[in-house]
């Protein structure tokens, strides 16, 4: 989890009985930031990646639903980031964060949880098909009340090797 103005926070190594109270003193680490960073006019970016893991449980699902309406009503813009999509369309307050999104990129997605997506987001059969069997770089967007599909292929060389995730890529 981190901060536009480089603060990072990582849960990685606590253990299943810290884990909660982590993500609990995280989140209010964050809000604290948006906070100042509201009163002195400085807009914040918020990254969580493995988003899902604040849904794992009852407490830090309620909490964390609770800062991302904060977060967005003090300039800060939140952007969660998970490759595990089922985890948050079975979480109540995470589907909920979900269709009020503006902004959705979605890539390849497996059968139940396009289902569920297409559901949720009211997503055509036709347009599902651009996350279904994807290939790497493509998807669909969902930008408000538009979704649009993209192909966003890289070559390889600089600009690859800063942006790939592929573990495979990196030297």
């Amino acid at each position: 989890m981190g901060l536009s103005d480089g603060y990072s926070h990582n849960i990685f190594k606590l253990g299943k009985q810290l884990k909660t109270m982590g993500l609990l003193v995280i989140t209010d680490a964050m809000i604290n930031r948006v906070n100042e960073n509201f009163i002195k006019g400085k807009k914040t970016h918020i990254f969580i990646d493995e988003f899902h893991v604040v849904f794992e449980n009852e407490q830090s699902a309620a909490f964390f639903n609770s800062a991302w309406r904060q977060f967005r009503k003090r300039d800060a813009y939140p952007t969660g980031i998970t490759q595990n999509v089922e985890y948050l369309l079975d979480s109540v307050e995470a589907s909920t964060m979900l269709s009020n999104s503006e902004f959705v990129v979605m890539l390849n997605q497996a059968y139940q949880d396009r289902e569920k997506l297409g559901r949720l987001l009211n997503i055509s059969d036709e347009q599902m098909s651009y996350i279904t069997n994807a290939q790497s770089g493509c998807g669909l967007i969902k930008y408000g009340g538009i979704l649009v599909p993209f192909v966003n292929k890289m070559p390889k060389g600089l600009l690859y090797d800063l942006n790939t995730t592929k573990p495979s890529d990196r030297k």
